[in-house]
């Protein structure tokens, strides 16, 4: 089993930033894809960034060129840097990581609002 703990949440004003870690812990495999993703209520949960184990990555049109996804395989623990906040960004973020499995993470609340 994996477990996934997200942090890093909060409220933000517009054009502000934020950093969203995802630390795994468990039966870690060595490769694995990691993504992010968000949902609003009323609304399916959507991709936003994933890292694959050779540092390819994939972004939502929506936040490409603000939001960056890394990944520190040392610390088992992923990232999502979002600048340029905007309020229709506002969700709750999961971290997913994905081998012949799915693990998700607890989510975090991210609100961007003046």
């Amino acid at each position: 089993q994996v477990q996934l703990v997200e942090s890093g949440g909060g409220l933000v004003q517009p054009g502000g930033s934020l950093r969203l870690s995802c630390a795994a812990s468990g039966r870690v495999p060595n490769f694995y894809v990691m993504g992010w993703f968000r949902q609003v209520p009323g609304k399916q949960r959507e991709l936003v960034a994933l890292i694959t184990s050779a540092d390819t990555t994939n972004y939502a049109t929506s936040v490409k060129g603000r939001f960056t996804i890394s990944r520190d395989n040392a610390k088992n623990t992923g990232y999502l840097q979002m600048n340029g906040l905007k309020p229709e960004d506002t969700a709750v973020y999961y971290c997913n990581l994905r081998t012949d499995s799915s693990y998700w993470g607890q989510g975090t609340q991210v609100t961007v609002s003046s």
